[in-house]
Parts: structure tokens; C-alpha cells; sequence
């Protein structure tokens, strides 16, 4: 092995940094420098295993509500379509009879169409259902059945959501705790992906 003399020692450049001693193979001379033990001790091993651990479940969830915004997402696109749809007719309308009438026939239609669909959702489908509809009507589900329903049906809907761990009244908040849905609705709608049945 060589070593620097103190000659050279005394005599550093501005970019030198650490002087090393250095070992020569076949003409070679490399670089010698000779590390510290390192031992894993029982409880260094426990913390890895905790992040590692605390990553995938992490990921596991993140999996899961990616695929609950895909599944969802068709039924809240459809729902923008038909609030707009029901409150432009609704403008046009002057009799609160033709209203109510106009209601009730959407209504019927609209359980025809999905209710069966609907029924077979998850828990945290609905909450996704529940955020995803006030993101494409502007309006929470509970101010929306007021609107057609009345005060009382939305109540009696409410206390039921409750029952099922949801809030009819949850608003979208794209850039606060529903970040996460709305980059997944952003990578959705850049690939063109609203399938629905």
C-alpha cells in the first residue's frame, strides 16, 4: 500500500478533500479506503419492516380507491348530464304541476335505469359516488334531493347515509382531501375512459 508523504500532505489544492491511501493492481492505482463495521441490530430491522409495511399498505389503499373512482365515475358523469338536464326543463316550466309530474316521470326512469346497478355498490364506492356526483353537478347529493325531493326526503335520506358510514352533505375539494380522487378523475378523463354499460 502507499501512503502520501507529509510532504504532500502539507501541500492541498483547493479542490482537494480527504487524502486516502490507495493500492496498485497491474499498474493500476486505485483508491484504499477501509470501512467501519456495520452491524443490524433486531430493532433497525423492526423499523424497516414498519415502513416497508406502512408503504404497501399505503399503496393497497390508494389501489383500491383508484379502482372504486373508475367503477363510480360513469354513474356521476351520467348524473351531471341528467341535472342539467332536469334543471334546464325545469326552467322552461311555468305550472308546478307539470313540475311535479316531470319529476316523477324522471324518477321512474332514472330507478329503472340504475337502482339495480346502484344496489350492488360497495360502502366506499358510495362515499366515492357521493363526491364524485358533487363534483360534476356543483352541488352536494343532499342539496340536490332537497331541490327535487323536498327537505324531508333529504333528511330521511341523510339519517339512511349516515347508517351506511356516508354524508349526503360531503362537498368535492379538489385541491384539499379529495386531491387524491381528482388526479385519478384527471388521469380518467385524459385517457377517455368513462365506460358505462
Amino acid at each position: 500500500m502507499l501512503w502520501a508523504s507529509k510532504k504532500a500532505l502539507s501541500q492541498k489544492g483547493v479542490n482537494d478533500t480527504i487524502v486516502v491511501g490507495s493500492i496498485v493492481i497491474n499498474n493500476d492505482t486505485l483508491p484504499h479506503i477501509w470501512l467501519h463495521d456495520a452491524f443490524c441490530n433486531e430493532k433497525g430491522n423492526k423499523a424497516f419492516a414498519k415502513r416497508r409495511r406502512e408503504a404497501r399498505e399505503q399503496r393497497e389503499a390508494y389501489d383500491r380507491l383508484r379502482y372504486n373512482v373508475y367503477k363510480v365515475y360513469p354513474y356521476a358523469v351520467a348524473a351531471g348530464f341528467i341535472m342539467n338536464d332536469i334543471d334546464s326543463a325545469m326552467a322552461l316550466m311555468r305550472s308546478k304541476d307539470a313540475k311535479q309530474i316531470y319529476k316523477r316521470r324522471k324518477e321512474d326512469e332514472l330507478n329503472k335505469k340504475f337502482k339495480g346497478e346502484l344496489v350492488n355498490l360497495t360502502m366506499s364506492q358510495g362515499q366515492v359516488l357521493v363526491k364524485l356526483i358533487a363534483r360534476q353537478t356543483g352541488k352536494p347529493c343532499y342539496q340536490i334531493i332537497k331541490d327535487l325531493k323536498g327537505g324531508l326526503n333529504a333528511r330521511i335520506w341523510q339519517t339512511v347515509a349516515i347508517l351506511f358510514d356516508n354524508n349526503l352533505k360531503n362537498s368535492y375539494d379538489p385541491r384539499g382531501e379529495d386531491q387524491i380522487i381528482e388526479s385519478i378523475v384527471i388521469e380518467i378523463e385524459k385517457r377517455g375512459r368513462i365506460v358505462y354499460k
